[in-house]
């Protein structure tokens, strides 16, 4: 068996010496097949690369980030103001709360009904003052008030949102009807100079 396998061996060692092309071909197809492995393996991790910063992006706009940290002082920009309500008494922060939210109302297109400052309650002791607020706006329009209180500056919170779509007999009417918004709105007070 020994014997076999040497004359194999030497059968191929004596064609590829007799041959000199048949071993440039057969080196010329090895090499081929080693470089495109190569390069097959090299175009899956920049593939895997690419994806991997996709994936990054996606996880920083989700966190906020807008981009990473070089934006962030752009992002700031866009949102003047102090993340606090300000004024010398809590009364002054509730009028600058009323003012903030009832300006987000009118953006939007919508007129405010009724209001009430709680800067008495139990939040009130943790620092925040609260408002109730009942408005009539666009049901479209009522998006774009939720993101214009939550994204803007002070911060403020959404605590409550109680929606009535006044009753009609066709859907498209209630679609483009005005609706009727109660919405409790806080955010944290500062006084000046702290």
């Amino acid at each position: 068996m020994s014997s076999a396998k040497a004359t194999s061996g030497n059968a191929v060692a004596r064609a590829l010496a007799g041959s000199p092309l048949i071993a440039v071909t057969l080196y010329a197809a090895v090499a081929g097949g080693l470089l495109l492995t190569a390069g097959l393996s090299i175009a899956e991790i920049v593939a895997h690369r690419q994806a991997l910063a996709q994936t990054s992006d996606l996880l920083d706009q989700f966190r906020g980030r807008k981009g990473g940290a070089k934006n962030a002082a752009v992002s700031m920009a866009e949102r003047p103001g102090t993340p606090f309500l300000e004024g010398p008494t809590v009364t002054v922060a509730g009028a600058n709360l009323l003012q903030r939210v009832a300006a987000a109302v009118g953006e939007a297109g919508g007129s405010v009904q009724s209001s009430q400052v709680d800067v008495s309650g139990a939040q009130a002791r943790d620092g925040f003052v609260g408002l109730v607020v009942s408005c009539e706006l666009e049901q479209s329009a009522l998006q774009k008030l939720l993101y214009d209180l939550e994204a803007g500056m002070p911060f403020l919170f959404v605590d409550q949102l109680d929606v009535q779509v006044p009753q009609t007999t066709a859907l498209n009417e209630a679609s483009a009807g005005r609706v009727r918004v109660i919405l409790g709105v806080s955010g944290q007070w500062q006084a000046a100079g702290k």
